[in-house]
């Protein structure tokens, strides 16, 4: 019989303070970056840049970040995690008001976006993996995939919220605002993080060193094959995908598509198309967590084939609505296994590894993609981009572990025990 007198919970068990505090806070900071996103492409075009240098601007934010994943994966690990993201929060509001005032009160200069971008790529280098390590560490039990969807849910209706406001705004004020509004969103977020609690993590034994750090997290990373298989495989898909979307998309929509609001809208589809994945993972567990998220990324060779012909807005968003779809089932399915497979204490090194090998093509792929389009023509280079899209997702197929690991039904012990999954099959390890 239920107790009157008992107080009502007004969310569920896994939705704790710091799991409130970091939905809140992405969804800023979110609100802000997927409408910066055009407007730095934007930027760069409206002082009289082509496409090789959308594709130099972009690519020094991503430069960066490949370069100091590594030591921010292992600082997050030794330092408290919400420090290290509210710091990384500080410098990307600052990179970005400066970059904001500059287009504001004149014409910047390319060495100038380039170096604002590249220390926004800085910040982020050491803000996601203690963002990954934190959030990881924020839930626990049966329900984790559950509030990963939410958490995904809510930072992906931001994005839809986002990217059309930004595309608006573009059209409406010019890019430099929109830079602004993302500023501001970061020192938001920034100041929500400081209010995150992270006693529950045991505190790093002293001893050893940075380089010492690095090497357990490589022997993590590199003894599961379907985390450096699939990592591998993301290597390329975010390359070409990067390229498709930060390069040759708005080049497109300026072309073909009548401009920058056009391609907002497009972008939005595919904020909405991640909402929808996310309702559709907050009720789907799928068993075998890693084949059905893999075969999810085919639809991602969509994207550079719509923008190849190229597609009607309409039809354009149809494309990016179904690919958000399938990469949030994807999306959570991998944070799902991270969550289950890998020890508390190593999260931050083994998501450093996981974005390192992700993004480092990016940056080449970004400034590659102005002289592959002037080699092979702008169509050519979009319908390479979607057949390695589906090459490599095709061979990642073949790992055993990917197809066989399967998402346990019951709760193992702690965190540190995780990665001892008595309810998987085969000899798989966890995601990254």
């Amino acid at each position: 019989m239920t107790n009157p007198a008992a107080p009502k919970r007004r969310r569920p068990e896994w939705a704790g303070r710091n799991y409130t505090l970091l939905t809140v806070a992405a969804v800023a900071t979110n609100l802000g970056s997927h409408g910066a996103l055009i407007a730095a492409a934007f930027a760069v075009l409206e002082t009289g840049g082509d496409t090789g240098d959308v594709g130099l601007v972009a690519a020094a934010r991503t430069a960066p970040l490949v370069l100091f994943l590594l030591i921010g994966g292992a600082v997050a690990d030794r330092l408290p995690r919400h420090r290290v993201m509210v710091a990384a929060n500080a410098l990307n509001c600052v990179s970005q008001g400066v970059f904001a005032a500059l287009v504001l009160t004149g014409e910047p200069q390319l060495w100038q976006m380039m170096l604002l971008t590249a220390l926004g790529g800085t910040g982020q280098a050491f803000f996601n993996p203690a963002a990954e390590g934190m959030l990881l560490s924020s839930v626990t039990g049966e329900q984790a995939s559950r509030a990963f969807a939410l958490f995904r849910m809510a930072t992906h209706g931001a994005a839809i919220g986002g990217a059309a406001l930004g595309g608006a705004m573009i059209a409406a004020m010019g890019p430099g605002w929109v830079l602004a509004v993302d500023a501001a969103a970061f020192a938001a977020a920034g100041a929500l993080r400081a209010f995150l609690d992270v006693s529950h993590i045991r505190p790093r034994e002293p001893g050893g060193g940075l380089l010492s750090d690095l090497r357990e997290g490589w022997q993590e990373f590199i003894g599961r094959p379907w985390l450096w298989s699939i990592v591998l495989q993301f290597s390329v898909v975010v390359a070409v995908t990067g390229a498709a979307e930060g390069v040759y998309g708005p080049l497109v929509a300026r072309d073909e598509l009548g401009g920058a609001a056009p391609w907002g809208i497009a972008l939005a589809a595919y904020g909405v198309g991640t909402l929808l994945g996310a309702v559709l993972m907050f009720r789907w567990k799928p068993r075998r967590l890693l084949l059905a998220g893999s075969l999810c990324v085919f639809p991602l060779a969509g994207i550079p084939a719509a923008l190849a012909i190229p597609l009607p807005v309409v039809p354009l968003s149809a494309v990016l609505l179904l690919s958000g779809v399938a990469i949030e089932v994807f999306g959570v399915a991998w944070m799902t296994a991270l969550h289950q497979e890998i020890p508390e204490e190593m999260l931050s090194r083994v998501s450093a590894y996981d974005w390192f090998g992700s993004v480092a093509m990016l940056p080449m792929a970004m400034a590659a993609a102005g002289p592959v389009e002037n080699l092979f023509g702008r169509r050519e280079a979009l319908w390479g981009c979607a057949a390695l899209v589906v090459v490599v997702t095709a061979a990642v197929l073949l790992v055993p572990d990917v197809r066989n690991l399967t998402r346990r039904t019951r709760e193992v012990g702690t965190s540190a025990g995780r990665g001892d999954s008595a309810d998987a099959e085969g000899p798989v390890g966890r995601l990254g």
